[in-house]
């Protein structure tokens, strides 16, 4: 599925299905080094008996397929399956040479044969669409061109690679050609998908109070106050997703995670908070991927699921909220 150059280093990954890890609003994405660090990998994971390896890869050079990231919006961003998150890659086209400057922020593509998966706003600067061969090569470019991806702009375009070098590199593509491939037929609460806890744009702020204008935090002040609320303990006794991935199905869809069930005091004691979004619009879209319910804390709308009565209830819902992407999603209890 990858195949590793000698002299160069590129990735390619692809899907729809990375980790969300940024804002593709550019107005509300994070933009200072410290955005950058510290980088995150992960432990091996499996899909469709591949297992699956993140490393620090420093000379990474791949050639393969792009696929569709939808989560990375207009940014130029990406997703990868291996490489550390956040890092920057130059993405070539393996139909014109022409390169572009790339942050992969996500962790994807779960299905199909691609090797990277690659935002909106990238495909638009490389005039592909998805599907298309490309190479990808890792890079340490300077902090002026990070801090205009972070910001969600393009960074300058670098030399165009020579048609000879393209026709070499698109000899190495995977013989089968691009191939999508479909999401697993299970639902994800019930999937060993891995969860990555890459940095967010936007931080979960719980239970924010009503302040007159003047007097509203600055958001890094309001994070800091969500971070200090203790996490709750692990449930003794919930059964591994592996194993219940096997098991029989209930009676009830796994898919119902909005159905309000009252436990034995007649409470739903438990919701799972995907993230708190200062846009209504992104927390509407998140809201309809997650079948989720949205609430407004002060400026910020807060997407949740549930109520749950149960935990192992809500430790369910909160593996199909990660596994959409929303690594940074909470338990809270009500």
């Amino acid at each position: 599925m990858m195949m590793t150059l000698g002299a160069c280093s590129a990735l390619s990954g692809g899907g729809s299905d990375g980790a969300a890890s940024a804002s593709a609003n550019p107005s509300e994405r994070a933009n200072n080094p410290a955005a950058d660090y510290p980088v995150v990998l992960g432990d091996p994971f499996t899909i469709d008996g591949v297992t699956f390896t993140p490393e620090d890869t420093l000379n990474y050079d791949a050639v393969g397929y792009a696929a569709s990231d939808r989560l990375g919006g207009d940014a130029v961003s990406g997703a990868h399956r291996t490489l550390p998150l956040p890092s920057y890659v130059e993405v070539t086209s393996l139909e014109s040479g022409r390169t572009i400057l790339v942050r992969l922020e996500r962790r994807g593509v779960m299905y199909g044969n691609s090797e990277l998966g690659l935002s909106n706003g990238a495909f638009a600067q490389l005039g592909l669409a998805p599907g298309a061969p490309v190479r990808i090569r890792r890079v340490l470019p300077p902090e002026f061109e990070r801090a205009e991806l972070r910001s969600g702009n393009r960074a300058a375009e670098r030399m165009a690679t020579p048609q000879s070098l393209v026709n070499v590199l698109k000899r190495r593509l995977p013989e089968s050609g691009y191939v999508p491939g479909t999401p697993p037929p299970v639902d994800l609460a019930q999937a060993d998908v891995p969860t990555i806890p890459v940095p967010q744009s936007d931080a979960n702020y719980d239970n924010l109070p009503e302040l007159p204008p003047a007097a509203m935090p600055q958001e890094a002040d309001a994070a800091t106050e969500v971070n200090a609320i203790p996490a709750l303990p692990p449930l003794d006794g919930v059964v591994p997703a592996a194993a219940v991935a096997k098991a029989p199905k209930a009676a009830a869809p796994a898919s119902s995670v909005n159905v309000t069930r009252a436990s034995a005091s007649g409470q739903a004691d438990y919701m799972v908070q995907a993230a708190a979004f200062s846009s209504a619009d992104r927390a509407r879209n998140a809201a309809a991927t997650l079948d989720a319910k949205i609430s407004k804390a002060g400026r910020f709308y807060r997407v949740r699921t549930g109520p749950f009565a149960s935990r192992g209830e809500a430790e369910r819902s909160l593996a199909k909220v990660r596994g959409a992407g929303y690594s940074d999603a909470k338990i809270l209890k009500k």
